[in-house]
């Protein structure tokens, strides 16, 4: 396969087009919008969201007189549609971007910059949470996204099932892990941990092949980062991250030691009965329903997930990810942004509601329905006092940000589409058949060799 080729900027946007079917570009109604002359077209994902920005969306007419017409799309059909709509012409305006998608529409150069846009100079940029303005700059250096909001990872657990094991909830807030044991951490994991003759992961005779309650959930092996299962111990256990550099890397490092040995640790809690193997849920399953059901103790999950898992009938409790070998906790700090189509028509128009959107007028009214953290500092405040009337705390999600030196970011490089294919069967087949996770290696290889033979190579 000529790599060279793969990723040429309207070849795969191309190609991605012949993919999508006729349904798809016939589902795309941006185009009927597009001859209304103060109209524009702003699609999402989520449909949790979706009233908060429908309520943006009224107090940003009743400011300018521009009406947004918001299309929610279901995350599965959501990219496909995108790419077609670029084609086609049948796309947004505006769209709710994500930065494993993010750097490939760089690279085939359908974004605007914001910042060559008159209305980003009303934006205050030193407002955002520190860090999310650069997760949406280009190699070039141009600002293509707007930062929505951000997430970071906790644990969520059955409080009551751990007082039934004996296990305070200080012991969980301050749990560590090691390569050598597994620390407190495994430790927490094995006493919660509950076999179909009732006896604990702990205790003499347990039987990790039939389990009945298992220490940890997790409802697939992370594909390739890994950000709501392995992710903050690759992060802990010394100076590992996904690439070369912070943004833009082009050198990918599942080949090292510090990474392989902690994912053969952290899929080793399936030998041990600590963790579901595959098979054991199904792959709708996700983890709030698997502690909701009381099939498992704990699941670490992102701060989107606050509400579902509060909401839960079970007695919920939310503790930091684990201290690491390397004295620190960590989680993978990610976060949406906003950004305007370049074959727009009405970029003016996009402009004004995407830097209306990066103001701390529209993050307070997304943050009054508690759903996400604004990517806005104060409006973060705002967030956390609706959060937490839940009884829930939000310190786990925020303690990253606050304690400084905490997150790391989700790997933004080019190929990234690539890169997931060839790495998820890899990390797949870790959890799957136990394969050791040395096996990465070949594929890190494949992964690497991806930059190595294109234009994008150092």
């Amino acid at each position: 396969m000529n790599h060279k080729l793969m990723l040429t900027r309207r070849g795969l946007l191309t190609g991605a087009l012949a993919g999508a079917t006729a349904t798809t570009l016939a589902a795309c109604s941006g185009g009927e919008n597009q001859s209304k002359s103060n109209t524009i077209d702003y699609w999402l994902w989520d449909a949790s969201q979706e009233p908060a920005y429908q309520e943006c969306a009224k107090r940003f007419k009743e400011k300018t007189g521009i009406t947004v017409n918001i299309t929610q799309i279901g995350w599965n059909d959501y990219w496909t549609k995108l790419t077609a709509g670029f084609i086609a012409g049948t796309g947004p305006d505006v769209f709710v971007d994500h930065i494993a998608k993010f750097a490939q529409f760089v690279d085939l150069d359908v974004l605007v910059p914001l910042d060559e846009q008159p209305a980003w100079s009303g934006v205050d940029e030193s407002a955002f949470q520190e860090g999310l303005l650069d997760l949406w700059k280009g190699e070039d250096g141009r600002q293509y996204g707007c930062p929505k909001d951000w997430d970071t990872e906790a644990i969520f657990y059955n409080k009551d099932m751990l007082a039934d094991a004996g296990i305070s909830e200080e012991e969980i807030q301050n749990c560590d892990w090691n390569l050598e044991d597994g620390g407190s951490f495994e430790r927490i994991l094995a006493r919660l941990t509950i076999d179909q003759n009732n006896v604990r992961g702990d205790q003499e005779g347990f039987d990790p092949k039939h389990v009945k309650v298992y220490g940890l959930g997790i409802q697939d092996s992370g594909s390739n980062d890994g950000q709501t299962q392995w992710s903050p111990f690759t992060a802990t256990v010394g100076n590992w991250h996904y690439t070369d550099k912070e943004t833009w890397g082009t050198h990918y490092r599942y080949d090292e030691e510090d990474f392989q040995r902690t994912l053969d640790w952290y899929f080793g809690l399936v030998d041990k009965g600590y963790m579901n193997p595959n098979g054991a849920f199904s792959d709708a399953t996700s983890t709030d329903i698997q502690l909701g059901s009381g099939s498992i103790a704990l699941a670490i999950h992102g701060a989107w997930m606050f509400n579902t898992f509060a909401g839960l009938d079970i007695n919920v409790g939310i503790a930091p990810t684990p201290i690491g070998p390397n004295g620190n906790r960590a989680s993978l700090f990610n976060g949406l942004g906003d950004s305007i189509v370049k074959d727009s028509d009405k970029i003016d128009l996009a402009a004004q509601w995407v830097a209306f959107l990066g103001t701390a007028e529209a993050q307070d009214i997304v943050a009054s329905y508690g759903i996400v953290f604004p990517a806005i500092s104060s409006s973060t405040d705002k967030a956390i006092e609706v959060f937490e009337e839940t009884g829930l705390s939000t310190d786990p999600f925020t303690v990253h940000l606050e304690e400084g030196g905490q997150t790391f970011f989700f790997p933004l490089t080019y190929f990234g589409a690539d890169v997931n294919a060839i790495i998820t069967p890899a990390v797949d087949a870790v959890w799957v058949d136990r394969v050791p996770a040395s096996t990465l290696t070949g594929y890190n290889d494949q992964v690497n060799l991806l930059f190595e033979t294109s234009a994008h190579s150092e």
